[in-house]
């Protein structure tokens, strides 16, 4: 029998994704994690990025826009500050978002205003690759 690991990921709005899968590959704060069956528990931040739930040949896309990764042996959560599954995403509205960012971090005025507009760019730059890295892999938008 193949060995799988459950996964679950939900935000604020309630439950993303409930399953179970061969791999999960996930936006660590350090860099990207790969995660199989029997992985050692560790416990650690989100940065906004693109979560891939693998379970066969089948791969489940989601944006998470930061938020907490806890990993044991037989199951990972994902606590997102915010979630949506990488085919809800919305390209003009993350482009239109990306670009408001850009102009507000040209025209700030004080540091708190800046680095809000920074986070808000890294947000929707990765939104942007979650939907880029969907067309590669053939999914029609």
């Amino acid at each position: 029998m193949a060995m799988t690991i459950d996964v679950r990921v939900v935000s604020a709005e309630g439950s993303i994704y409930a399953g179970v899968a061969d791999m999960v590959v996930a936006p660590g704060e350090m860099g990207e994690l790969g995660i199989l069956p029997r992985h050692a528990p560790l416990l650690t931040g989100l940065r906004p990025g693109e979560l891939r739930i693998i379970h066969g040949a089948e791969t489940e896309y989601l944006f998470v826009n930061g938020g907490i990764l806890e990993i044991q042996p037989d199951m990972v959560t994902v606590l997102a500050d915010s979630a949506e599954r990488a085919t809800d995403i919305d390209e003009a509205k993350a482009l239109a978002a990306k670009q408001a960012a850009e102009a507000r971090m040209a025209g700030h005025t004080d540091q708190m205003e800046y680095a809000a507009a920074q986070a808000e760019l890294l947000e929707q730059i990765a939104r942007l690759k979650t939907v880029q890295r969907l067309r590669e892999q053939g999914f029609v938008r």
